[in-house]
């Protein structure tokens, strides 16, 4: 009888650690409190500028994470509609951006968990500063939800990008700062401001694109006494073909520094780029300056 009760405590206890993870860090992929997926950018030349049109991008991950006693698992699909637009302001080209990520996690062998994550409104000024470089920056708010096992509260994101597309080359690097409107969920999660970097050198060779690609993310000092920042950086591989209107893009990453993480994760990305229709079509456009979410706050 001790023995059921042991084992059926056990089993509680492991349910409501990973109840209580869920609710107050997020996904399983990633724990800290980024409502912009760490390593979604890689892969896209955001500091260039587009040519006018409408975008349509689905950037899809799945990533396990070496947690103990059991792994923690997250499937994050952001889909993205990027609109171009013919439209100037302090020189640069303005894009408009909308990102509705989904996601469905498992934190250490718990019963899956999937909704909607926060949505993205957002802005972003594009430079041409000569024939193969441009920067860009982009400004918008993550919209709060209710889905309680991702972030919910509202904030604001700030996009920072450089990109050199020259030769065939797309050398691209997106610093992504994040500011948190309300810090504290509605459960009393804390949710840190934060920075992630996303960093892509590939090569195109006609229809195909390979390269290295790394991406770091770090929870900033926060007011909270007791809080575990969290952090990591992480390497991989990106291949993509161009099938002509459809680029496909995929990656896979690896952790090879984590910090208050619990495990180091490795990711597999997928990402489909479809011009819903281009203004100017004497040249292959590049790839959208997405910018998508949701990093949950539970990696």
């Amino acid at each position: 009888m001790i023995g059921r009760i042991t084992k059926v405590q056990r089993r509680f206890a492991a349910a409501l650690l990973g109840s209580v993870a869920l609710l107050a860090l997020g996904s399983g992929a990633a724990r800290a409190a980024s409502a912009a997926q760490p390593g979604q950018t890689i892969g896209l030349p955001v500091g260039a500028q587009l040519p006018i049109g409408l975008y349509f991008v689905n950037t899809s991950s799945f990533g396990v994470r070496d947690t103990r006693p059991l792994d923690s698992e997250s499937n994050i699909n952001l889909p993205t509609f990027l609109w171009a637009t013919p439209w100037s302001l302090f020189g640069a080209r303005l894009n408009l951006v909308a990102i509705q990520p989904v996601v469905a996690s498992s934190v250490r062998g718990a019963p899956y968990q999937s909704g909607i994550g926060v949505p993205l409104m957002a802005a972003q000024l594009a430079w041409k500063l000569g024939e193969n470089f441009g920067v860009s920056y982009l400004f918008g708010g993550y919209h709060p939800v209710e889905t309680r096992f991702v972030i919910q509260n509202a904030s604001l994101s700030h996009r920072f990008a450089a990109t050199y597309s020259g030769d065939g080359w797309n050398l691209t690097a997106n610093l992504l700062y994040g500011i948190y409107i309300d810090p504290i969920s509605p459960q009393g999660a804390v949710y840190p401001d934060y920075l992630n970097l996303d960093l892509t050198a590939t090569k195109k060779f006609g229809k195909w694109e390979i390269g290295p690609v790394a991406f770091g993310s770090t929870d900033l000092p926060t007011r909270f006494p007791g809080y575990q920042r969290q952090g990591q950086v992480a390497v991989g591989g990106l291949v993509g073909y161009n099938f002509g209107p459809v680029n496909l893009q995929a990656y896979v990453t690896q952790d090879v520094v984590e910090r208050n993480y619990g495990g180091r994760e490795t990711r597999g990305w997928l990402r489909v780029i479809v011009p819903i229709y281009k203004e100017t079509t004497n040249s292959a456009a590049p790839s959208p300056s997405v910018t998508g979410p949701a990093r949950l706050a539970g990696r």
